[in-house]
């Protein structure tokens, strides 16, 4: 009877347990900008040669971006150039990107990354100011315009920054350094709002 008991509460215990996404709920508002940690999305690291983007852009259903500094979004799926052969490609719609590519015969090589990364908002008038605390990257609107990406650093850690609107980022790290770049986000987020 002791033991069905015991395996009764273990079983309530083991269905209750639910894997938090790193810093999940975490936020900051500043005068002039907010920091907030993004909820879960799919994430892949994707290459390919150019001869394979026209297969792979009809199975993610948005055209991969050519040029540096680019972003292409449809539909909650948004895709940022790396490199001549490398993209991000980030659904926040709850789709699978990973199903998607897999179904390409072209080569390529897709990786799921949604467990490594972490996405972090930074909005509002002061956002720019936020991010340039750390980041040295001009982000004037003339030469980091709306949808513009690269990978960057963000005071001693490796990032990648997609400016979603005028006064908006995404900025995605390693979930090992999410505590670090939130912290450096929201203290500057201070410094800016002063």
């Amino acid at each position: 009877m002791a033991k069905a008991a015991a395996k009764t509460k273990a079983a309530a215990a083991s269905a209750s347990v639910e894997r938090r996404p790193a810093l999940a709920g975490r936020t900051l508002s500043a005068p002039g900008v907010t920091v907030e940690m993004l909820p879960p999305a799919e994430r892949v690291s994707l290459r390919a040669p150019q001869a394979s983007l026209a297969a792979l852009s009809k199975a993610l259903g948005l055209t991969l971006p050519a040029k540096p500094k680019t972003s292409a979004t449809k539909e909650g799926r948004t895709a940022l150039w790396l490199g001549p052969d490398e993209w991000l490609i980030i659904d926040e719609a709850g789709n699978d990107p990973l199903a998607d590519c897999a179904k390409v015969t072209a080569l390529h090589s897709a990786v799921g990354i949604s467990h490594r990364n972490v996405g972090i908002s930074v909005a509002g008038p002061a956002a720019a100011v936020t991010v340039n605390s750390g980041c040295p990257q001009d982000l004037s609107l003339e030469a980091f315009p709306v949808g513009a990406a690269s990978r960057t650093i963000l005071g001693k850690s490796e990032i990648v920054l997609l400016r979603t609107a005028a006064d908006a980022f995404r900025v995605e790290c390693w979930r090992s350094f999410s505590d670090y770049v939130f912290t450096l986000l929201s203290e500057a987020a201070g410094d800016a709002a002063n």
